[in-house]
């Protein structure tokens, strides 16, 4: 009995939990039999729906609606949602966030329009959210700050419209700027503060330097700052030096920044056994070694290291080992104050050219570029070659800036190459003046496009007026002529020219034929026929020349250039020479030769560049032939400065007692010798100011017709020609000015040698507008 009594209980007891799930089920309400949206006006009901977590068919519970709420709250769609149920039927009403409309910045005068819209990430049409709108506003803080304004205030305002859309307008106070009121270290004791702060990119403000715009506190330039400080200690010896701590610190008044930084120097190290360690067999050992620009003694500086790495990359590169790894392996001896480099040189895995695209040119024609790029697809990897050819590009001179980046290909030896240029103005106005120290003005007008149709043709129309010379001259050239590594191209002209008070008078029509062709990677030659007429009167008390003449000539000129950039070199030379045989035909023989050079070297800094120049130039007549005056050289104004054009050589000064000015009679040899020097001029770099010194060394002289007489008397027949072939020098500073309308140079210049004959000037100016 008790057994099946037993039996009964267990039974009603299974009967009683299996029913409890059922009412705990129903417990929270009665199962959903519709669902309806309210209050929604762009969003669709389904768009809503598909959000919610309830569904029709399911009870209604507490936990199911809020995480619908919470679903619908993540979209960033509404300002509001309730969930109310009534019956079985749950309304959903919804608030839709409005759209916005437009965005405005109001209060901003110190940054543009422009950084602002690209800062903020909402945007026209999109859903406003005041999240959204907040984070948008410490973005804008944050742009102020890195600008050095940290009281700016940003509140962001709403002006409503019809259909709930809104104009989002951020009212800016940018208040004043927040300088850097002092930097100062901690921990150095070989440099002192001054030192240091000329060292790191970060600047005190003074009220005086108001051009300078690094003296405010940036975060990223703080970071900037201390890797320049670990670059100069390293550079000076100093090893083990590290920067313990950079702290910048807001004063009180928030008037300005305190930057402290706190460094640790440690020892004075030199450099100890210096080795290369090369699988390269094909460079002998002692080739790589002249190539290391330290020795053991001497005192420690990791900026050798690198340009020694750099000097032999560029070595095995032009030995055919494009793909060399070069790392130096470095170990500091503290006991000794010794550090030993050791330069493993091993090939790495070869790479090639997948692909190389050409992106930025806007005009230029992509072959334009594509054929001054020394390698092609399917080629090996070269580093020699890709920086010759960012060279070439540049050296078109129809781009701002040319960068030839490298991202990895389909294949882990593949690479593709990006060709990324800035066009820029090609197509100058341009207007030069000078003034001499007799206050004669002379000036001349051209247009020029270089970039003719992006093709790279050149085209230049020149007219020159002055009061004593008129000039017209067309020149057009075409680089790849026949799309061929050679060029081809003209030149017609007509001159005419009067120098009253030298008894001169010219009028010269010609025309000449070009071509010109590569001989080495470095190396051009051009050839040139020219057919001149020249109808002249010239009457010194020596020389007589009136009538017709014809020239018939042909020539070359040899080019060979290894700067490292053709626009702003820093390093490298070159060397041009030509000569001009006359006599194919026509009145005149004689043999005309010229050549010049250029030497650049960096000194210590970028900015600090010598430049050694030097030309030189002979005529001489054959066939008992004699020169006339406008075939010899005339050198001054641009050629030598200090001296107005045509103002050195030789002169006939036999009415100079009469109060005539002396007339210049050209020379038929010259030799002049620049040394200049590029130096920091401490300005803006924006403002594209560049100042040199230079010193002009040379002369110009030898008349072959002058018989040596010299009468000073104004009579008939008197003459006297002055050909001292002396020395001539002068010195003085050139501005190079990049101004917005376009290149300005200013010549001022001292006479330090001179004759008594020659004619000086003091300054010079050109000036010139692109378009």
């Amino acid at each position: 009995m008790t057994r099946v009594l037993g039996t009964a209980f267990a039974l009603c007891m299974a009967l009683l939990l299996s029913a409890l799930p059922s009412y705990a089920q129903n417990a929270d309400g009665p199962s959903v039999q519709r669902i309806d949206v309210q209050g929604n006006q762009r969003i669709e009901e389904s768009t809503v729906l598909s959000y919610m977590v309830i569904r029709e068919g399911q009870p209604y519970t507490q936990a199911l609606v809020d995480q619908s709420l919470k679903t619908l709250f993540a979209t960033g769609l509404f300002a509001d949602v309730q969930i109310e149920q009534s019956n079985g039927t749950v309304v959903v009403k919804v608030v839709e966030n409005p759209i916005i409309n437009r965005i405005a910045f109001e209060g901003n005068s110190k940054i543009s329009q422009k950084t602002l819209e690209d800062e903020v990430q909402l945007k026209p049409r999109m859903v406003f959210t005041r999240a959204k709108v907040q984070s948008d506003v410490q973005r804008i803080i944050e742009v102020y700050r890195r600008g050095g304004r940290f009281a700016a205030q940003v509140e962001p305002k709403t002006v409503q419209l019809a259909q709930n859309r809104v104009d989002l307008v951020f009212e800016i106070n940018e208040g004043p700027t927040t300088g850097v009121s002092r930097i100062i270290f901690i921990g150095n004791k070989a440099f002192g503060d001054s030192t240091l702060r000329d060292k790191i990119a970060t600047g005190e403000s003074v009220w005086w330097n108001f051009l300078q715009s690094n003296d405010n506190y940036d975060p990223d330039r703080l970071t900037f700052d201390r890797e320049q400080l670990r670059r100069f200690y390293l550079s000076q010896g100093y090893a083990d030096f590290r920067v313990i701590s950079a702290v910048a610190e807001l004063a009180p008044d928030r008037s300005g920044f305190y930057i402290t930084f706190t460094v640790e120097e440690g020892e004075l190290y030199n450099f100890g056994k210096v080795e290369i360690d090369t699988k390269l067999k094909d460079i002998p050992l002692g080739e790589l070694q002249q190539l290391i620009r330290f020795e053991g003694g001497d005192q420690y500086n990791a900026e050798m290291i690198d340009k020694s790495v750099d000097a032999l990359t560029l070595a095995a590169g032009t030995k055919g080992y494009a793909f060399v790894d070069i790392r130096p392996r470095v170990r500091r001896n503290k006991d000794e104050k010794t550090v030993d480099v050791v330069f493993k040189m091993e090939e790495g895995p070869r790479v090639y050219i997948e692909r190389i695209n050409i992106v930025g040119n806007t005009r230029t024609l992509d072959k334009v570029i594509r054929r001054e790029v020394r390698l092609v697809e399917g080629d090996a990897f070269n580093r020699v070659l890709i920086n010759r050819s960012r060279s070439r590009i540049r050296g078109l001179g129809y781009f701002k800036k040319v960068e030839i980046t490298e991202e990895p290909g389909t294949a882990a030896d593949r690479t593709v190459l990006n060709v990324e240029v800035e066009e820029q103005s090609t197509g100058e106005f341009s207007v030069s003046a000078g003034f001499s120290s007799a206050d004669n003005i002379v000036g001349a007008v051209s247009l020029t496009e270089k970039n003719l149709l992006g093709r790279g043709q050149f085209l230049r129309l020149q007219v020159s007026v002055s009061s004593i010379r008129q000039q017209i001259d067309l020149r057009f050239t075409e680089p790849y002529f026949l799309d061929r590594n050679m060029s081809a191209g003209f030149d017609i002209y007509n001159t005419y020219a009067t120098y009253d008070e030298q008894n001169y008078e010219a009028n010269i029509r010609g025309v000449g034929l070009r071509l010109g062709f590569p001989v080495s990677e470095f190396g051009r030659l051009g050839l040139r026929y020219t057919f001149r007429q020249d109808d002249t009167t010239f009457s010194s008390n020596q020389f007589q020349v009136v009538g017709l003449t014809t020239l018939s000539q042909v020539g070359f000129t040899y080019a060979y250039d290894e700067k490292d950039d053709p626009i702003e070199p820093k390093n490298g030379f070159d060397f041009t020479l030509s000569s001009d045989v006359s006599g194919v035909g026509g009145d005149k023989k004689y043999v005309r030769t010229e050549m010049s050079s250029n030497w650049f070297k960096r000194l210590w800094t970028d900015e600090l560049v010598l430049n050694l120049a030097a030309s030189a130039g002979y005529i001489i007549a054959y066939s008992d032939e004699e020169l006339e005056v406008n075939d010899r050289f005339f050198k001054g104004g641009g050629s030598f400065r200090g001296f107005k054009t045509s103002g050195i050589g030789p002169r006939d000064v036999a009415f100079e007692s009469a109060g005539q000015t002396p007339v210049s009679v050209g020379g038929e040899a010259y030799a002049i010798g620049t040394v200049e020097l590029r130096f920091p001029n401490f300005l803006p770099e924006e403002l594209g100011i560049k100042t040199s010194l230079f010193s002009d060394v040379g002369t110009m002289g030898i008349v072959a017709d002058d018989d040596g007489s010299c009468v000073l008397a104004p009579a008939v027949g008197a003459k006297c020609i002055k050909d001292d072939l002396s020395l001539r020098a002068s010195a003085g500073l050139s501005v190079y000015w990049n101004s917005p309308f376009g290149p300005v140079r200013l010549d001022f210049s001292q006479v330090l040698n001179k004759e008594d004959y020659d004619q000086t000037e003091t300054f010079r100016f050109s000036a010139g507008t692109k378009f």
